[in-house]
């Protein structure tokens, strides 16, 4: 079973046990406060604004009790997938390096953006081959992805960065980069590759007919199966 946890002022979570389902999963949605369930197999830290982003976006989220649980899922190998408000949550709860903040433009995006592979090799990234282009959708005001210069030098020296933004034919550039992160980072996974999180929404490129959307974000969500603890 794959906990979709929902914490005050989520708002993708029912959109994550939908997408879940339609792949093939058991998925639920799982309150903060009642802690993971004892056949919990997978977890989703599902987009939103967890307490309405006050101090920082996934701030508050990320020192509820539950994480704690999640950390030592993390350390067992349970596979975890945090998305836009959960990517957030990861990152301030330090299952990954670097943090989220204010798009470069200070306003909200909801559009859709091309993404390159980095890493074909995690169970997220299964599917793909190194440097093939998907497209996914956005919907975030902070997803401009910050690190440290040395750390951001680990990450690609550890092949932990999953996807970049680029262009449709798969250059990185500037003009590619919706939010302005730290060498287009879109996405990121932890010390195991079985913990990732990402800034686009894979949930919401899964049906097919949601033509406009496509279906790249599938082979993503189908990774909770590929996790190897």
């Amino acid at each position: 079973m794959i906990a979709v946890v929902q914490f005050g002022g989520s708002n993708c979570d029912r959109d994550a046990v939908r997408a879940l389902d339609h792949v093939g999963f058991d998925a639920r949605r799982v309150w903060h406060e009642d802690g993971l369930p004892a056949e919990t197999d997978g977890i989703v830290l599902p987009g939103g604004f967890s307490y309405g982003d006050y101090l920082r976006a996934g701030a508050m989220a990320a020192r509820s009790s539950v994480m704690a649980e999640i950390r030592q899922q993390v350390e067992d190998g349970t596979p975890v997938l945090g998305v836009c408000n959960g990517a957030q949550i990861g990152c301030e709860a330090r299952l990954t390096p670097g943090a989220f903040t204010t798009n470069r433009s200070a306003r909200f995006q909801c559009e859709h953006v091309h993404l390159r592979v980095e890493n074909a090799n995690t169970p997220w990234t299964h599917a793909y081959e190194a440097g093939e282009v998907i497209s996914l959708p956005i919907a975030h005001g902070e997803g401009r992805f910050e690190i440290a210069e040395e750390t951001l030098s680990e990450l690609n020296a550890e092949n932990r960065v999953l996807f970049r933004y680029c262009n449709a034919d798969g250059a990185v550039t500037d003009a590619a980069n919706p939010n302005g992160s730290t060498d287009n980072i879109a996405g990121v996974i932890g010390e195991r590759d079985t913990t990732a999180v990402l800034m686009p929404h894979p949930e919401r490129a899964t049906f097919p007919e949601l033509a406009e959307n496509g279906t790249d974000g599938r082979a993503i969500l189908e990774g909770f199966a590929v996790a190897d603890p």
